[in-house]
């Protein structure tokens, strides 16, 4: 897929494809809302997906060490 052709999807058709994918072993996280500031305020309310290739204990722990990381990182 050409970068420039990812304008033409919206957030949902761009999640349910990666969702449909048995390749994709992940989590996504997406504002609920389109970002349209200039600056993000740090507040809002998001979404998390994840396919059949992980169980919900498994995306919570993921999730659980990406924000370690992120904690870190902000030291």
């Amino acid at each position: 897929m050409d970068p420039s052709e990812l304008e033409l999807y919206t957030t949902q058709e761009l999640v349910a494809e990666l969702m449909s994918r048995k390749t994709f072993l992940g989590i996504v996280v997406h504002a609920e809302q389109a970002f349209k500031e200039e600056q993000w305020a740090g507040e809002g309310i998001f979404k998390v997906h994840y396919n059949a290739n992980l169980e919900t204990a498994e995306a919570g722990r993921l999730l659980e060490v990406v924000a370690q990381h992120v904690d870190r990182q902000a030291d």
